[in-house]
């Protein structure tokens, strides 16, 4: 700074000595211009004395030799008369030397006013003035009594060249002293200044630095400069010292706060106000994502919108996402690309993927195979877990093309983190949801299916098989003779064989068919898509079978088996409403129980002739 400061000082110091020089040129010009005409209009009045002397006295005769003792005259280089047209009238033409000789004589004539030229040489200069002779009384003589004019009229003029090299040298060894003085003058002005100036300049340079380094997130208080600092630079440190204190204490604290929602994140130049600017707009962004997952409808809309987070603002290319569930069954719910290295390994036994065993981020690690279920040595991992419920849990697999890839993702890790803590319970939620909803659609007893899920959306499946044009089974079916076995052997016992029915009814269907309990020993298994009547049958048969073959522990080494009677009808075969379906299976359940139990009845028109409902 004290070197732009001393640049200004020469800069204005200079504009003001050539300012004062060209002012001081002028003047000195002016001054010399001012004496030239001062002392020609000296000759010239000592010319018209002269001259007015020698007409008094009648020796006109003499004037030329009186004009030429004047024109020796010390600095006179050239004097002549010129005769007016006045005097011309009166006396006759002029002589040679009494004419105009250029269009400054004849100017001066007519306008009756002195007027000059300056010829300014290197080695010279001289200047020319001519000077009006008007009608006016004199001291001797009134020019009115021999010339026949009006007062004022011009007469004539003279003309005088004077050499005025001795001045213009004046002036210029003038002008050298006032450059010279000038010069020393801003030597010792800015000498002086920049003594007085520079104990405030080095505190100005100071408290530049650290300002600057202030705006780089480093706080420094400035240490003593000098003892001899004016009062004035020591309250200034001192005051800067304090706000810097202060803003340091505010600043740090608030940077703790921030740090506290998305972890301990420093740049490698800890630019703490870089730092709290990025953690805001994070933040902000986190919010932002926040309020969207709470509006979306399912788990699946909240990993896609995680996943598109990871993709567009933190450039994440492969994410596989599992859940593990309250069973310990592992399941892919989420996954950006077609990379996947661990899934085949986990999925039966999910106890085998470390993350979720270590309950701690697992990553890739130079020159070790650090998880042994990833099985890819050409690509970089970072895998993490987060709780989702009590028993739930929720493992995000990143997969890296480059090791630049992997170490872009650890420095925004914290940031993403926070996606991730925000991801966690919003998903938790949704499946508090979805288990409320099973729940409703779910017998308790049972977990299969029940009534209510049955009447809301058996209407879609059946539209579906208009559509496609399938077939579906209706079975209804119902355990023989249950209420004996309340009767005789308790409520709990009879719990423990629907609950057995419903597990032996499930695994001998495949997974499209669907299994329901409406009620009391009643269930209802759909066959959707089953080819033909008679492979109905053949399920429904081998469903009979298993539930007879079936053995029930009650207690003490005792075990019992159970029949069931099934009832068989095809949509839309036999009818292209859901409810005539229903009607006719149960007739044929009715004539099952009838003739005997343990049977499978096929619905055939004529029974709903022969079969009395009651």
């Amino acid at each position: 700074m004290s070197n732009i400061i001393n640049k200004k000082l020469i800069f204005l110091m200079v504009i003001f000595g050539i300012s004062l020089i060209i002012i001081q040129t002028i003047g000195i010009r002016q001054a010399n211009l001012d004496e030239s005409i001062k002392k020609a209009t000296a000759i010239a009045e000592i010319v018209k004395s002269g001259l007015t002397a020698h007409m008094v006295n009648g020796n006109m005769d003499q004037r030329d030799i009186f004009l030429k003792e004047i024109s020796q005259v010390e600095s006179i280089k050239k004097l002549w008369l010129i005769r007016g047209d006045n005097v011309i009238k009166q006396y006759g033409e002029a002589k040679k030397i009494e004419v105009a000789r250029d269009d400054l004589d004849k100017e001066v004539l007519n306008s009756g006013k002195i007027k000059y030229k300056i010829n300014d040489h290197i080695t010279n200069a001289t200047i020319r003035i001519t000077i009006p002779y008007k009608a006016e009384p004199t001291s001797l003589v009134n020019c009115l009594q021999c010339h026949n004019v009006n007062y004022g009229d011009t007469l004539g003029a003279i003309s005088i060249i004077l050499d005025v090299t001795e001045l213009k040298e004046m002036g210029i060894l003038n002008i050298l002293f006032i450059i010279a003085l000038t010069f020393v003058a801003s030597v010792i002005i800015i000498y002086t200044i920049n003594k007085i100036l520079t104990p405030y300049i080095k505190t100005l340079d100071v408290v530049n630095q650290r300002i600057d380094g202030a705006t780089h997130g480093v706080f420094k208080r400035i240490q003593d400069i000098d003892k001899n600092l004016p009062v004035e630079a020591n309250d200034l440190i001192n005051r800067y010292n304090h706000l810097t204190e202060s803003l340091m204490n505010t600043f740090i604290d608030i940077d703790k706060k921030l740090k506290s929602f998305v972890g301990n994140v420093t740049d490698e130049e800890h630019n703490p106000f870089k730092e709290s600017n990025e953690i805001i707009t994070n933040l902000s962004h986190l919010y932002q994502y926040k309020k969207e997952i709470q509006l979306d409808k399912n788990k699946a809309e909240i990993y896609d919108r995680f996943g598109q987070v990871c993709k567009n603002k933190f450039g994440i290319k492969h994410l596989n996402i599992f859940e593990i569930n309250d069973f310990q069954k592992l399941e892919k719910v989420y996954s950006m690309s077609n990379l996947e290295f661990c899934y085949e390994k986990i999925k039966e036994n999910p106890i085998e993927c470390r993350v979720s065993r270590n309950e701690s981020d697992v990553f890739w690690i130079d020159f070790q195979r650090v998880c042994p279920c990833f099985t890819n040595d050409d690509y970089y991992y970072y895998c993490i877990d987060i709780e989702i419920g009590k028993a739930s849990k929720m493992i995000l697999n990143f997969i890296f093309e480059t090791q630049n890839e992997f170490e872009e993702f650890k420095k925004n890790l914290s940031y993403i983190k926070s996606y991730i803590r925000e991801t966690a319970p919003e998903i938790s939620t949704k499946l508090l949801m979805q288990a409320l909803e099973n729940s409703a659609y779910k017998d308790e007893l049972t977990g299969l299916y029940n009534r209510k899920f049955f009447v809301e959306h058996t209407a879609k499946l059946i539209s579906q098989a208009k559509r496609e044009k399938k077939l579906i089974g209706v079975l209804m079916c119902d355990l023989d003779k249950f209420k004996a076995v309340n009767d005789e052997y308790g409520h709990d016992i009879g719990d423990k064989v629907l609950k057995e029915t419903a597990q032996v009814l499930s695994e001998n269907v495949r997974d499209s068919d669907i299994v329901f309990r409406m009620g009391g020993e009643e269930f209802v298994v759909l066959l959707v898509g089953v080819k033909s009547k008679n492979d109905a049958k053949m399920v429904a048969e081998k469903l009979r079978l298993a539930v007879s073959e079936n053995e029930i522990d009650i207690y003490a080494n005792t075990t019992m088996k159970k029949t069931i009677s099934i009832g068989l009808a095809i949509f839309p075969k036999d009818s292209s409403s859901l409810n005539t379906i229903l009607k006719y299976a149960d007739i044929a359940l009715y004539e099952a129980k009838e003739s005997g139990r343990n049977k499978v009845v096929v619905y055939e028109d004529k029974q709903n002739k022969n079969v009395e409902i009651f």
